[in-house]
């Protein structure tokens, strides 16, 4: 095994893709032969050609129209969009094309498209590169939405992520990007869609998370022990669909629940899971499932982001606030 940092992971799973299927093709804005902005296809264009992996120009609408045709004659493109903030421009071809074509057509046609995306706050970046837009997503039916937390699960997903004959919106958290190594595969391997992992064992609570706010939920695990208070800890990795299953059998043992998102508290996912855990786990609940996220604000300038985004302190206080309810 080699020591992987996510963004490595990321590239090896595109280069084993790539490599095992001709008709897999990757574009975006400059990955090419400067391999994108965060370097996540560098030497790519180099190994394969400049006919499987290219640069196209900035433009959001043209790049994922371009993937539906691909996708269409054949091809499994894995298209880029440089930041997420800029998904507005390209909502068309995602939701009113890719989400509905197997529909539309039937079950005739299928949609093989992997968007890949960084987004995630905490690296200061310009406005619109940071906001979570996941939800936005979530709520398209016909799309599988991923997110990893690590190394080893970002190279596993994505590379079942590229060969899903359903378009798969895959998001990288910028701050996950280059902050810790950790042992992934040289070879080749896939991690499932829509099967959550738990990263830790618990019997008072269990917290929901995925993306950057794993860790957070896993740091607050910790501190939550030395008080006496064992919290288990689910990483979704796929947040569309969600493994249900998984997470009402850590409820139905803790009898409690915390979800945890990046995103604000009207946006994401976490509302969804909330109404899903009381409406079929009621009787086992001992609190009521509260949410750790953002505020409903736009997303502040990078001077104020540490106080606006929530952390392994958010998530202790609302353990404390369901432990004492």
């Amino acid at each position: 095994m080699a020591q992987m940092t996510m963004i490595q992971a990321i590239t090896d799973a595109m280069r084993t893709e790539l490599g095992n299927d001709e008709n897999v093709l990757v574009f975006g804005e400059d990955v090419g032969q400067n391999g994108g902005v965060f370097r996540a296809t560098e030497g790519l264009q180099d190994e394969f050609g400049e006919d499987r992996v290219f640069d196209t120009p900035l433009a959001e609408s043209g790049i994922n129209g371009m993937a539906v045709g691909l996708a269409l004659t054949g091809f499994r493109p894995v298209p880029e969009i440089q930041f997420f903030g800029f998904v507005y421009e390209t909502m068309d071809a995602i939701s009113g094309q890719m989400a509905r074509y197997r529909y539309r057509s039937g079950g005739t046609r299928q949609m093989p498209i992997t968007v890949r995306s960084p987004f995630g706050g905490g690296v200061h970046t310009p406005e619109l590169h940071a906001d979570s837009l996941e939800g936005l997503m979530a709520q398209q039916p016909g799309l599988k939405v991923v997110i990893p937390s690590n190394p080893y699960d970002a190279k596993g997903l994505l590379i079942q992520s590229i060969r899903d004959n359903d378009p798969v919106i895959f998001l990288e958290h910028m701050k996950l990007y280059r902050s810790f190594r950790e042992e992934v595969p040289e070879d080749e391997y896939t991690v499932e869609l829509g099967k959550a992992n738990v990263k830790r064992e618990g019997t008072d609570v269990t917290l929901v998370a995925y993306g950057a706010m794993v860790h957070s939920a896993l740091k607050a695990a910790e501190q939550l022990e030395e008080d006496g208070v064992s919290a288990e800890v689910i990483d979704l990795r796929t947040v569309s669909p969600v493994d249900y299953e998984t997470i009402l059998e850590s409820v139905e043992k803790t009898n409690r629940a915390v979800v945890i998102q990046e995103a604000q508290k009207q946006a994401g996912i976490a509302a969804s899971i909330a109404a899903e855990i009381q409406e079929k786990a009621i009787l086992h609940l001992e609190a009521p499932v509260m949410r750790v996220t953002a505020p409903d604000t736009i997303y502040p300038f990078t001077q104020a982001e540490g106080v606006w985004l929530p952390d392994h302190t958010s998530i202790i206080e609302k353990v404390e606030s369901v432990m004492n309810f």
